[in-house]
């Protein structure tokens, strides 16, 4: 007698696809960024001369003197880029990408849009964003009339997605089992470290104070206001 065919087990490709599918559908406003900030890369890396390329992220920085220049400009146009590589995947570069590009836009932007909605999801973002960028700018200003960062500063390159996607991360902590909670917010607290940045003085160096602002930030959302830590995801519909 022919013993009966057991069972296959579930195929894990099939329901990753079909996620990947949904996606657009899912979050269309994310998918709709994360296709702008592709396209604004490859537009900077690979369409525009070195010099062009360089003096635009340089006019959309968030450095002291840009935000006293032509603030508006410099924060709505950093978010439209992010400092980093796709190919090189052995960098450090590459790990800030996925970081920043991956799990905080693609995944955790993605998340917050599905479950508390466009408006709030983009409120979360641009909080962490904008408001980082204020917060660190006003660190950079009493470092500087201490003598912790050198005035350099003032004109450093500071662009990109980095800030709001820190503080989409924090914020997904809600949507994490228990038992993921707080190695997610290590995490999310001690990436920013772990670049080998310098501490020119008694404070890292002011990119690394901004995540650690922007993912407090995030956190903070989660304490004042209930509606994000609901349990049920919103339906598109």
């Amino acid at each position: 007698m022919t013993s009966p065919a057991r069972p296959r087990p579930r195929s894990r490709v099939r329901p990753a696809l079909g996620a990947i599918r949904a996606y657009p559908r899912r979050s269309p406003l994310t998918f709709a960024y994360v296709c702008l900030l592709l396209v604004t890369h490859a537009w900077v890396s690979y369409g525009m001369t070195a010099d062009r390329s360089a003096g635009l992220l340089r006019y959309f920085s968030t450095n002291l003197d840009n935000l006293t220049d032509h603030p508006v400009p410099a924060l709505l146009g950093s978010a439209l880029f992010f400092d980093g590589t796709l190919v090189d995947v052995t960098s450090i570069g590459f790990g800030g990408t996925f970081i920043t590009l991956g799990l905080g836009v693609c995944g955790c932007l993605a998340w917050a849009e599905r479950r508390w909605g466009a408006l709030r999801a983009v409120g979360a973002f641009l909080l962490g964003h904008i408001g980082a960028t204020l917060l660190t700018a006003v660190v950079i200003v009493v470092a500087l009339r201490h003598g912790w960062y050198p005035p350099t500063v003032r004109q450093a390159d500071d662009y990109g997605i980095s800030y709001g996607a820190q503080t989409v991360m924090a914020a997904a902590t809600v949507g994490l089992p228990r038992w993921a909670r707080l190695p997610w917010v290590l995490f999310v607290f001690a990436w920013p470290l772990g670049g080998g940045g310098d501490w020119p003085g008694p404070l890292p160096e002011f990119s690394t104070v901004g995540h650690l602002l922007s993912a407090a930030l995030g956190f903070a959302l989660l304490a004042v206001d209930p509606l994000l830590r609901r349990s049920r995801e919103r339906r598109p519909g």
